[in-house]
């Protein structure tokens, strides 16, 4: 009891323009009068916008506070319009404890759930009165928190001996004009008081006395281990949409799964016995037509090298997601790890480069376009893509004076890990792929291509691609919505089980679709199947696209400029991601397929 305790600040966030700021770039009392350096740990803290530093409020473990004044300001006019500008925006300001963050408490009357938010109001904005608010004649600043810690004592002796345990971190927020009597110096006299309503601090006054309030509370229950549990654990009806999701996807499965069944064990097999029994050969090939192409299925597609290019992309961003959900499962990407997931994904991807290398090599060596250029390709495609758009995404945050905006230093390590690691690990895995034995085709190639015959409208390239894409989709939009509202309502997503079991039933749609799909095609003589297989589940993404302006105007409040080019610039980068995992799971699975049944029958 009695040891200090150290209380930061972190970035302000708003969920109405998704751009944090620093905490010092309002008027509020900066501790040793001067703005300190942020305490940066790793990359993914750095992308993500967090500026933790130290702040000026001082408690002592174990000891109450009935209030203390920190500093009194006198912003000037600018200074004020910013604070007032913020308020108004819905920005809240964070803070952090042992690593803790700050929240405030919120419980439903009728059913007593409890739900957290993290931060606390910067001020309640000027509004006028309706049914359920008050009016609020002037924007208030809200100077005065009422901070409560609760602490846990270890029932074992050995961990009893290092002390108390800090579980809980709570905030209430609250708007008082002090005068000489309130918040004195000797805490004693202060015995009683508490914030009360009636006079608030507003934009207009010209001096903004901030202050604080320290509550310790016991928890017998709630042990150091657990203690982000009350952060994570989600409402009663946000696990009944988990389980709907998981019960939606399984019967898209169940569906796509029968279809795959009947053509696997009726259709193929049926088509298998015809084609291999001499004596039915006119009849086979009067009845289907997926053997008649056998000469052209496996004619080199168009445009080889770009092929290559994104399966051998896809493999390192399925990789990437995998292991990332794999470390996620087992408890080493927690949110008490800020900045680890995206850290963790920024180091696979880059390792992965090799098994990009690699695929894309053995891809050109069987189309027969090997060459170190398209391995160059490979390893500076999509990371320049993307690299291009975080780039500008990364000057608007530089004008604004966002805490995101990731200094000029930290991208030129960026940029040296990925031309400097990265892309070597390309050429690395493309040598072991070069060495490697060509992948042979069942059936030979004819020299003259075959005539496609006329499609029909629901079997052409856009009709099919577009309307398949939905199913893909549809298996996984539901988990979707948490991923988003974690990514743009600074929401904790915690419930990676359900995360893993959705990845995986979208794998098995994206290759059941693609497989069905493709075989219908081949029914009606169109050999042209290597590129379609790709869109096919890869059109998924632009649905995902198209849902997430669809997520905007129905859940998200932007209104700035800014603010929407940065959400829709990030969202086409995570639908273009979407669509080259999906593409490149639906291409494998189809090429096997491929490979597969035209490795089964005899062909003269």
């Amino acid at each position: 009891m009695g040891s200090p305790v150290r209380i930061k600040v972190n970035s302000i966030t708003s969920t109405k323009t998704a751009i944090p700021y620093d905490y010092y770039d309002l008027p509020f009392c900066l501790p040793w009068g001067k703005n300190p350096r942020p305490q940066v740990e790793n990359f993914g803290e750095i992308l993500w916008g967090d500026s933790i530093k130290p702040s000026p409020y001082i408690t002592h473990m174990g000891v109450n506070i009935t209030c203390r004044r920190v500093c009194p300001t006198n912003p000037s006019a600018k200074e004020m319009k910013r604070l007032k500008d913020r308020i108004e925006e819905g920005y809240r300001g964070q803070l952090i404890v042992d690593n803790l963050p700050v929240s405030e408490i919120f419980t439903q009357k009728i059913k007593g759930f409890r739900t957290f938010m993290l931060g606390y109001p910067l001020g309640t904005p000027k509004q006028p009165k309706t049914a359920f608010t008050p009016m609020v004649p002037k924007t208030q600043i809200n100077n005065h928190l009422s901070l409560t810690i609760k602490y846990h004592k270890p029932s074992d002796f050995a961990t009893a001996e290092k002390g108390y345990r800090i579980v809980g971190f709570h905030v209430m927020a609250s708007s008082w004009n002090h005068d000489e009597n309130s918040c004195q110096r000797d805490d004693s006299k202060n015995a009683g008081w508490y914030p009360r309503q009636g006079n608030p601090v507003t934009v207009d006054d010209t001096t903004i006395v901030y202050s604080y309030s320290v509550t310790w509370i016991e928890d017998t229950e709630l042990a150091w281990s657990s203690r982000w549990d009350p952060y994570l654990s989600s409402a009663e009806t946000d696990a009944k949409i988990h389980w709907f999701s998981i019960v939606n996807s399984l019967l898209i499965i169940l569906f796509l799964s029968g279809m795959v069944a009947m053509i696997m064990l009726r259709a193929l097999h049926k088509d298998f016995n015809r084609y291999n029994d001499p004596d039915n050969a006119d009849e086979a090939q009067e009845e289907t037509g997926w053997k008649l192409v056998h000469g052209d299925v496996f004619r080199k597609p168009p445009y080889p090298a770009m092929l290559a290019t994104y399966i051998g992309t896809g493999c390192q961003l399925l990789g990437m997601a995998v292991i990332t959900t794999i470390f996620a499962l087992l408890g080493f990407l927690s949110p008490a790890n800020r900045g680890g997931l995206l850290t963790a994904m920024l180091l696979l991807f880059i390792l992965l480069g090799s098994y990009a290398g690699y695929v894309s090599a053995r891809m050109c060596k069987m189309f027969r376009c090997q060459s170190w250029y398209n391995i160059f390709f490979t390893g500076t495609f999509y990371p320049g893509q993307v690299f291009g758009v975080f780039f500008f995404m990364d000057l608007t945050l530089w004008g604004m004076h966002a805490s995101n905006a990731v200094p000029f230093t930290t991208l030129l390590a960026l940029v040296g890990l990925w031309l400097c690691v990265s892309l070597p690990l390309v050429f690395v895995g493309a040598v072991v792929g070069y060495k490697r034995p060509v992948i042979e085709f069942p059936v030979d190639v004819n020299v003259i291509p075959r005539n496609i015959p006329e499609q029909r409208w629901y079997m052409k390239t856009p009709f099919t691609v577009l309307m398949a894409g939905i199913l893909p989709f549809g298996a996984a939009f539901i988990e979707l919505f948490f991923i988003l509202s974690s990514l743009w309502l600074n929401r904790f997503y915690y419930v990676f089980g359900f995360l893993a079991l959705v990845f995986l039933i979208l794998i098995v749609t994206c290759a059941e679709i693609t497989i069905v799909m493709v075989y219908f095609q081949l029914c009606y003589e169109d050999y042209r199947w290597w590129w379609r297989s790709f869109f096919i589940s890869g059109s998924s993404g632009f649905h995902l696209f198209l849902y997430s302006i669809f997520y905007f105007a129905t859940t998200l409040r932007m209104r700035k400029f800014w603010s929407t080019v940065i959400y829709f610039g990030w969202m086409l980068v995570i639908s273009y991601t979407f669509t080259i995992i999906t593409g490149t799971i639906g291409f494998v699975a189809s090429f096997f397929f491929v490979h597969y049944i035209y490795g089964s029958i005899k062909v003269e």
